[in-house]
C-alpha cells in the first residue's frame, strides 16, 4: 500500500500522480478519492493532467472520458478500460493499494483452447 498524500492537500476536482509499477493518478471527485493507471488507454497521455467532472476524467489529448469508479471509457476514441486501484483514507492520509496487472497473452496464444 502506498501513502500518496494528505486528504486535505487534494482539493475536489484535483489530482496527483505517483509512480509505482506504472504511473498512477489519484483523483478527488467531489470528496471521493479514486485511483487509476495514469496513462490513457487510447494513446500515451497523462490523465492526471485531464479535466475532472464529477466521477469522470477527460483525457487532455483526445477528449476520451473515463469513469473513475470502474475505469471504463464512456466515449471514443478510448475503447479499453483503465486499471483501477483501491483507495483508503485513514488518519487523514490517502493510501492506494495497487490492483494486480493483467497478464497479456502473446498474439499466437490468443484464441487457443
Amino acid at each position: 500500500m502506498f501513502a500518496v498524500c494528505r486528504a486535505d492537500e487534494l482539493a475536489p476536482g484535483e489530482s496527483t500522480r505517483f509512480v509505482a509499477d506504472v504511473p498512477i493518478a489519484v483523483f478527488n471527485a467531489d470528496g471521493a478519492f479514486y485511483a487509476v493507471d495514469d496513462t490513457c488507454t487510447h494513446q500515451d497521455a497523462s490523465l492526471s493532467a485531464g479535466f475532472v467532472e464529477g466521477c469522470f476524467v477527460e483525457c487532455p489529448l483526445h477528449a476520451a472520458f473515463f469513469d473513475l469508479r470502474d475505469g471504463k471509457p464512456t466515449c471514443p476514441p478510448a475503447k479499453r478500460a483503465l486499471r483501477t486501484h483501491q483507495v483508503l483514507v485513514e488518519g487523514g492520509t490517502v493510501y492506494v493499494q495497487l490492483a494486480p496487472r493483467e497478464v497479456e497473452l502473446p498474439l499466437e496464444a490468443e484464441g487457443a483452447a
